[in-house]
Formats: structure tokens, sequence, C-alpha cells
């Protein structure tokens, strides 16, 4: 599922990029919030370092720990189960978008971050009047659909709340451009609006998955989900059309901070 996911491929090269070559005596920490199997942990293990995992849901960890064969933590966003300063690295994805104070979380990130350490923060762009956040709410994919509190946060969004908690920010990227972006959009509805309500007429459509997680939720759309295998190429070929629209702001951003030492 991984590997034909157009928007994780890119956050894990821009992750990549920014974590270079991790020193095995480094503690690291991955935390997420629902829409994670386990692969992003499994390639971010492989640059180096001692993880950590938590996740604010409990949807995908028995998936995660089986795949990682290491526990994972289901973590509170106002008391993360660290001391203070405990980790040189902390990568967080898509957590600040589903909580009702990213303040909270931010400063509990910050708070177990070691003097000296890594914090990257990557979040959907906060920026409303991009044209496929228009599309999706014209669609009926709001930020409810993708059980999100807020659209996103925007880089300067994220780069204040680090500041507020005394790390500064020394770089930031945005990926996942126009083209990438629609070719998920039409991936996410086609779940969300048809093959989930179809499996699960009397779920709660406030807040459901945007693409299925969990092999349990994959084998209930294992023909769809075939026939995208197929047609992936193609979406992955299109996908690098985004190259030429380099001068634009991609709709997911990616902020790397250092708590001073």
């Amino acid at each position: 599922m991984f590997r034909k996911g157009l928007k994780k491929r890119q956050r894990l090269k821009c992750l990549r990029k920014l974590l270079g070559q991790i020193m095995p005596s480094e503690r690291c920490l991955l935390l997420t919030c629902g829409d994670n199997n386990g692969a992003m942990n499994y390639f971010l293990r492989e640059l180096g370092g001692t993880w950590s995992w938590a996740d604010l849901e409990d949807v995908c960890l028995d998936e995660m720990s089986e795949l990682l064969g290491e526990p994972v933590i289901q973590a509170q966003e106002d008391k993360l189960p660290f001391a203070d300063a405990t980790f040189d690295r902390i990568v967080s994805i898509d957590v600040h978008e589903h909580v009702d104070d990213p303040r909270i979380v931010n400063g509990e990130l910050c708070r177990i971050l070691k003097p000296g350490g890594q914090l990257i923060v990557t979040t959907p762009n906060g920026d409303e009047t991009k044209l496929a956040v228009r599309l999706k709410n014209a669609v009926g994919m709001s930020k409810e659909a993708y059980g999100h509190r807020r659209i996103g946060l925007t880089s300067g969004e994220i780069e204040s709340l680090m500041r507020a908690d005394h790390v500064t920010p020394v770089r930031t990227l945005t990926f996942s451009r126009l083209i990438t972006e629609l070719l998920e959009l039409t991936i996410n509805f086609a779940y969300v609006k048809i093959l989930s309500r179809k499996d699960r007429p009397d779920q709660d459509h406030d807040h459901v998955e945007i693409a299925p997680a969990t092999s349990g939720q994959l084998q209930t759309v294992g023909k769809s989900y075939r026939l995208y295998s197929l047609i992936f190429p193609v979406y992955w070929l299109l996908s690098k059309l985004d190259g030429l629209l380099f001068f634009t702001e991609g709709y997911c951003v990616m902020v790397d901070g250092r708590r001073p030492a």
C-alpha cells in the first residue's frame, strides 16, 4: 500500500533529505495519528538510530506492531508518555491538523526533545485558497471527511509554533503540488464516497479513513485495489508533471527545527 501512495513516497523522500544518516546512539521518535500501517516507520528505521513509535489513535496499532516487531504506544496529545529531553530526533507526521489545539501537542514534542535535537513537523498545507482545497470542498471532501479539525497548517504557522516552544526553524520544504494532489483526490474520493460506504453503509461518515490503512480494510476493496495497482504506473508518471510547477508551494509542508543546545 505504501509504495502505491504518491504523497507517502514524496514525504519519505523529503524526510530522508532532512534526517540524513542517523547515528546508532541517537534516540528517535515518530508520532502519527491514524493513517499509518507501519511502513513509514520501517523505512525511517533503516536510516539508523534507536526508534520509538507512538500514535494518537488505536486503529492501526496492532498492524504497526506486527510489521515492526516492536510495540507502538497509543499516546495522548496533551501528555506524551516520555520524560523531558528524551529524544535526539522527533518526526511528527500529520498530527497537528487532527487535534483541537496544535499548540499543546507541539509543546509536548518540544518538551521531550533534547537540547540540540531535531524536530520535523509535516502537515497538509493550511492555505484554504489553493485550488485543490476548493475542489475538495466542492465534491464533499472537506476537512471533516479527512478527520481533521482544520485543513492543515501553513509553514509560517508551524514555524511560529516551534519558535513559541524555543525551537528554531532551519529549513522548510513543500511537496505534493497540484497534479499529485488532484490524483490523490480521485483515489480518496473513490474510497470514501463509494467503496467504503458500500462495504460499511452504517459507518460514521463524519470521520472515515481516506484510504485503506489496515490489511482488513484492504481486503474489503481487494478488486478495486488490484485495478488501482494496474493503473498506478500511469498515476505515478502523471505525478511527475508536478516538476513543471516547481515555482508553486506544495499542498504538504514540512518544517525542520532545532532546539538550541
